[in-house]
């Protein structure tokens, strides 16, 4: 995401250095490629204007700090202030103070509604809620259906009443929920291909009816400045106190992340970033503003770590490492661990540096699938003791798993090469490793 808007800052910020000092002219060419740079990612007009000219009023006749670069300097201008476009602080769902907490989702069909809702309901979740969602969109019977079999997915039930009315659903869900227990309503309501009076009509009364504690607008990412329109349409007849941005990974233009919470004011809480049911994010500005100027998200990138990774597991690997007893089944089980966390570019682009040397390069996903079927097609003692692979032994794998016997000795001669690797790092003092390192968590 974002990918035209990196390159073209990051160019801006090339062009400044070799100077000693902000004058007021590299201060007017900065803000103008700026201004460029944001209104072809598709950013409101009105936004990139305010956008500029704070950017100009905090740049002009600022002296660079001593360990400060001019480029430097302007970076963290940029930071700050794309923080502050994108919400500046971290906005969380409000829950009740006496459950259940009623969260209503609301936008037009096509928008990634009915996937929201269950992405939010896994999150909440795996975070200790005990949510139950609410199929009220009784237009669409395919939205029931597929309601129903997310939910199933999730582990989440599901409530559902064909032939009634939106309102009289979101009721008696709420009253189900008090009684089973569950602390969160998630309310999977209709949408329409356009805005009508009818369906705003609609949403009022379930509002009214059950009066949630929030409600979030879904917008797709990939309509641009169309998904500021629908949010200020939304807003003016029924409001909403927050926005999830869905298909945020399919859109490497990023306006309509950049302009909604200028012009709207309501945050962005959640971001829709892959088709998965775990690919749902918490809104971080501060994180989302140093994606985009190319600095990487080692927050995000750690969380992930975090929700992915078995500490046991991770415990057990350590003290193999320390003994240097890595083999293929520790290597299998660490590229599953990875797997988990989601596509291996994206990781890649979290870490700080990283995502602008390997501009243009595609993780061949095929070749992890080969790598995983390989390793698999190995007996227990093949995969501990990989050396004992002969001939025969080789091409009985690269048959059992659909590959070549090239691709059998690639894969060995890489792990030989990790274990070097390990081998030599165990012999350094943790000086030496802090050093061999670009970065530290």
């Amino acid at each position: 995401m974002f990918d035209s808007l990196t390159e073209r800052l990051q160019e801006v910020f090339r062009q400044l250095r070799g100077h000693a000092k902000l004058s007021e002219k590299h201060v007017e060419e900065v803000a103008r490629e700026i201004r460029l740079a944001l209104l072809e990612a598709d950013v409101n007009f009105r936004v990139v204007k305010d956008f500029t000219n704070h950017l100009k009023e905090r740049a002009v006749g600022q002296e660079v700090l001593r360990s400060l670069t001019p480029a430097q300097q302007v970076i963290k201008i940029v930071d700050e202030e794309l923080t502050a476009l994108l919400g500046s602080t971290d906005a969380a769902i409000n829950f009740a103070g006496h459950p259940p907490t009623v969260v209503m989702l609301v936008g037009l069909q096509g928008s990634g509604k009915t996937t929201a809702a269950a992405k939010l309901a896994r999150h909440l979740k795996a975070n200790g809620r005990n949510p139950l969602l609410v199929a009220a969109d009784v237009y669409r019977p395919a939205a029931i259906d597929q309601l129903e079999k997310l939910g199933e997915r999730v582990g989440v039930p599901v409530h559902l009443e064909r032939g009634a009315k939106p309102e009289d659903i979101a009721a008696a869900a709420v009253k189900r929920a008090g009684r089973e227990g569950q602390d969160t309503v998630i309310i999977d309501t209709a949408g329409r291909l356009h805005i009508d009076q009818e369906m705003m009509d609609e949403l009022v009364r379930v509002k009214e009816r059950v009066r949630p504690h929030e409600t979030l607008l879904v917008v797709d990412a990939m309509t641009g400045q169309d998904a500021v329109n629908v949010a200020e349409s939304f807003l003016e007849k029924v409001d909403f106190d927050g926005i999830i941005l869905t298909k945020l990974d399919g859109d490497s233009r990023g306006g309509a992340a950049l302009s909604i919470k200028s012009v709207t004011g309501r945050p962005i809480k959640f971001a829709g970033v892959g088709e998965k049911l775990e690919d749902l994010e918490p809104f971080h500005p501060d994180r989302m503003a140093s994606r985009i100027l190319g600095m990487g998200d080692m927050l995000t990138l750690i969380d992930k770590a975090q929700e992915s990774y078995d500490q046991e597991k991770a415990r057990k690997l350590e003290e193999k490492l320390r003994r240097q007893q890595f083999d293929l089944e520790d290597f299998l089980e660490q590229m599953q661990q990875l797997k988990k966390m989601g596509p291996l570019d994206q990781i890649l682009g979290m870490i700080p540096g990283v995502s602008s040397k390997l501009k243009g390069l595609k993780v061949d996903d095929d070749q992890v699938k080969r790598i995983e079927a390989i390793i698999l097609s190995m007996t227990p003692e093949e995969r501990r003791n990989p050396q004992i692979l002969g001939a025969s032994r080789k091409r009985r794998v690269a048959a059992g798993s659909g590959t070549s016997i090239q691709d059998v000795n690639r894969l060995l001669q890489q792990f030989q090469q990790m274990q070097k690797m390990i081998k030599q790092l165990g012999k350094m003092s943790p000086r030496q490793l802090g050093r061999s390192f670009p970065f530290q968590l």
